[in-house]
């Protein structure tokens, strides 16, 4: 199995086929942790992304090893972990939060990076493009810049204003709220100033 193929899985971005999966029996992957929080990986994020590597048949202390560090509120320590994972011949670094982000990005061009837990790795300076990071670096990002949040509230309106969707779309996302506790109530918005404010 080549390492791209499990940068891909890492960053989310692709399924493996089962033939390819069965290529990577002997190989045991090295995977560095960087982050801030040693509780992390217990938390619901870090949950995902260890039962993510085991619906594609990796697990921890059998076919990959996991070296965790964690800066704890000290953001100076990062630059020291991130050559210390790298001393540790890692095999992709896998960071969360953007100041680990950027500490792995100073650290190498070479190890593939993949970003979690990072808003705004545009501009941050993490990466060059949202749509092609390009470098070794990918992952998911929890983007709440402005051009984001107004792409969100164009597809919510749309989705709820479409003459195509109709009242179902409204029960769904009704229910969709529901689910998370929420309550979303429908209503019309005039633009500011259309009532004299």
């Amino acid at each position: 199995m080549r390492r791209r193929d499990f940068i891909t899985l890492l960053g989310g971005t692709a399924a493996w086929p089962i033939a390819a999966r069965a290529q990577q029996i002997g190989k045991i992957y090295r995977i560095g942790f960087l982050a801030n929080d040693p509780a992390i990986p217990t938390h619901p994020v870090g949950q995902a992304f260890l039962d993510g590597l085991r619906e594609d048949g990796f697990t921890e202390g059998k076919n990959i090893v996991i070296e965790r560090r964690f800066a704890e509120g000290r953001l100076d320590r990062y630059a020291d972990l991130v050559t210390e994972l790298l001393r540790l011949e890692v095999d992709v670094l896998v960071t969360s939060a953007e100041e680990a982000t950027l500490a792995a990005k100073r650290a190498t061009t070479r190890i593939p990076i993949v970003m979690m837990n990072v808003s705004d790795p545009l501009g941050q300076g993490i990466v060059a493009s949202l749509a092609r990071p390009a470098g070794n670096i990918t992952g998911g990002t929890q983007d709440d810049s402005a051009e984001i949040a107004a792409r969100r509230m164009q597809l919510l309106k749309d989705a709820l204003s479409s003459p195509e969707s109709g009242p179902p779309v409204h029960a769904i996302t009704m229910a969709a709220a529901g689910t998370c506790g929420a309550v979303l109530e429908i209503g019309a918005a005039a633009a500011r100033g259309a009532r004299g404010e």
